[in-house]
């Protein structure tokens, strides 16, 4: 699980979009980030997840904030997602897995009695500032949007 905390400097990070474009951290200075960590494109739970997010997108522009997506996916794997479920914002593809060790989300899991190595689904609201608002370690993929607004009185 993640070592961060509410409070801190949220790490900086440089990574490749779905279109080999670096995105960093640093670029939304001044914004608040939804910055979300998920295992896999096109499963089940990230599907409902990031569509979740993309069907709520107006209301969190609205409110100052921007999206971000990180998997351990290709950068072709974010866009054939991207384009299948009409995402409107960002995926980063952390195929090193520096930005998810960074935020402590590379971790070992279990399932069916095996241990393996593998993304802990957590979300990171990031202020204006770079700092880290709230962690959501227990993510409701399919309402994911709700629970924010919902934790942040939004």
């Amino acid at each position: 699980m993640t070592k961060l905390k509410e409070g801190q400097k949220a790490p900086a990070f440089t990574g490749k979009n779905q279109d080999g474009k670096e995105i960093s951290l640093s670029d939304f200075k001044g914004q608040k980030v939804v910055l979300y960590f998920y295992p896999k494109d096109n499963t089940s739970g990230c599907t409902a997840e990031a569509c979740n997010l993309n069907d709520h997108l107006d209301e969190f522009a609205g409110k100052g904030f921007r999206i971000i997506g990180v998997s351990p996916d290709s950068e072709a794997s974010h866009r054939k997602f991207i384009d299948k479920h009409g995402l409107k914002f960002d995926l980063i593809a952390d195929t090193e897995k520096e930005i998810l060790q960074k935020y402590g989300v590379w971790a070992e899991k279990k399932m069916y009695g095996k241990t393996y190595m593998g993304v802990v689904r957590t979300t990171f609201i990031i202020d204006e500032n770079g700092v880290i608002e709230k962690v959501f370690d227990k993510v409701k993929t399919k309402e994911h949007s709700e629970q924010i607004f919902s934790e942040l009185n939004l």
